[in-house]
C-alpha cells in the first residue's frame, strides 16, 4: 500500500518481491523510506546471486543462527566486503549509499570505471569514488541530485531495490 504506482522504484519493488530478494516490511507495506542494514543489503545481494554457500570465517558481531549469517559469510567470501572492522561487520548499522554502490561494484568484478561522475560530494582518491563512476556510468545511480551523490547518507530500501534492479538487468 505505501509504493504508489507513479514512484520511481515501484518496478523495481514489484521486480524485487517476483524475484525473492526481499519481501515487504509487513504483509501489506514495502516501506520504502526506511534506511537498509548492512545485513539486509547482504542478504539482498546475496538472494540475487542464487543464495550461494558461504563458508568462509564469520565476524565476530554474526550469530550462527541469524537469518543473514550465510549472506554475510558469502560477502565475505567474495571479496565484496571485508567488513567495517577486521573482525566485525556492523549487521546492524544503516548501509550508506557508498557502501551500496562498492559492493555492487566489487560483485561486477571491480571493472574499470570509464569517465568522470561530476558529484561534487565523491572526493578524489575516496575508497568508493571508481565505484560511483562505474554505478553513473551503468545507469545503477544518477545521483540524490545532477551534483550530488550523497555518499554518507543511508540508503532506503526504495533506492536499495532500485539499485539492485539497474545492476541485474
Amino acid at each position: 500500500y505505501d509504493v504508489p504506482d507513479s514512484s520511481i522504484y515501484a518496478p523495481a519493488v514489484t521486480w524485487a518481491a517476483e524475484e525473492g530478494i526481499t519481501t515487504g516490511c509487513t504483509d501489506v507495506r514495502f516501506c520504502p523510506s526506511r534506511p537498509v542494514t548492512r545485513a539486509q543489503f547482504a542478504a539482498f545481494l546475496w538472494r540475487l546471486a542464487g543464495q550461494p554457500p558461504g563458508a568462509g570465517p564469520q565476524f565476530a558481531d554474526v550469530s550462527p543462527d541469524a537469518y543473514y549469517a550465510t549472506a554475510v559469510r558469502w560477502v565475505r567470501d567474495e571479496g565484496i566486503t571485508s567488513g567495517c572492522t577486521a573482525t566485525t561487520f556492523c549487521p546492524n548499522a544503516p548501509a550508506t549509499r557508498a557502501q551500496l554502490v562498492t559492493f555492487l561494484w566489487r560483485r561486477a568484478g571491480e571493472p574499470d570505471a570509464r569517465g568522470g561522475h561530476g558529484f561534487e560530494d565523491v572526493p578524489a582518491g575516496a575508497y568508493y569514488e571508481e565505484a560511483v563512476v562505474w554505478a553513473r556510468d551503468e545507469g545503477i545511480t544518477t545521483g540524490t541530485s545532477s551534483r550530488q551523490f550523497s555518499p554518507n547518507d543511508p540508503v532506503t530500501r526504495g533506492q536499495t531495490v532500485l539499485f539492485l534492479e539497474r545492476y541485474a538487468r
